[in-house]
This record gives C-alpha cells, sequence and structure tokens, in this order.
C-alpha cells in the first residue's frame, strides 16, 4: 500500500522559510513526479512544485526564485525549501505522487501559517 507521510509544516514570520519534507512507501517503481500542491481557504488545490524522475522541475509562477524542490530518489523523499514566505503562501500543502498507469496519490496534508 503506498503512503505519502508529510511533515516540517508550521506558523512562521513573512520572509522566514519552512522546508517541507513527503515521504513515499510501499512503492519501488515507476514513479513518474513528485510535487506539492497547496490548498488555501475558498480556494482551489494549485500546483507549486514539481519533479520528474529525471530531475526536471516545474514552478508556479507564485513561488518561483522562492522555493525550490528536490527529491532524493534513493529515499523516495521529496523536499520543498520554501523562503521569502508571504502570508498569501499560508494553505494546506499537500504531497503528490504520480505513477505510470495509475492514479495519483494524495498525502494528508500539512498546514503552512505565515504571519504579517
Amino acid at each position: 500500500q503506498v503512503q505519502l507521510v508529510e511533515s516540517g509544516g508550521g506558523l512562521v514570520q513573512a520572509g522566514g522559510s519552512l522546508r517541507l519534507s513527503c515521504a513515499a512507501s510501499g512503492i519501488f517503481f515507476g514513479i513518474k513526479a513528485m510535487g506539492w500542491y497547496r490548498q488555501a481557504p475558498g480556494k482551489e488545490r494549485e500546483l507549486v512544485a514539481r519533479i520528474f524522475s529525471g530531475g526536471s522541475t516545474n514552478y508556479a509562477d507564485s513561488v518561483k526564485g522562492r522555493f525550490a524542490i528536490s527529491r532524493d530518489n534513493a529515499k523516495n523523499t521529496a523536499y520543498l525549501q520554501m523562503n521569502s514566505l508571504k502570508p498569501e503562501d499560508t494553505a494546506v500543502y499537500f504531497c503528490n505522487l504520480e505513477r505510470y498507469g495509475y492514479d495519483a496519490y494524495w498525502g494528508q496534508g500539512t498546514q503552512v501559517t505565515v504571519s504579517s
């Protein structure tokens, strides 16, 4: 059974940093990409950053230059380093794993709150 366990959320002041981690278990092959999405109250879930197995990445325009996604393939763990955080980054952040031939998997979400 595939599980995604997120950690690293919390409360931080504007301008601060947080690092999110997502550890995937129960899966050993066929991973296409891992990524982070976020959902703020009253808004739709949106892509934040995504990293493919080959190492290429893409980011939402709103986080380019501030956030960095990385991945440890040996540990099946993805990281999201978030710098220069803004109040508008406040949301629940969800880890996502895409696997060839399967529906995507989601973590339970971790709250990130940025105070002004």
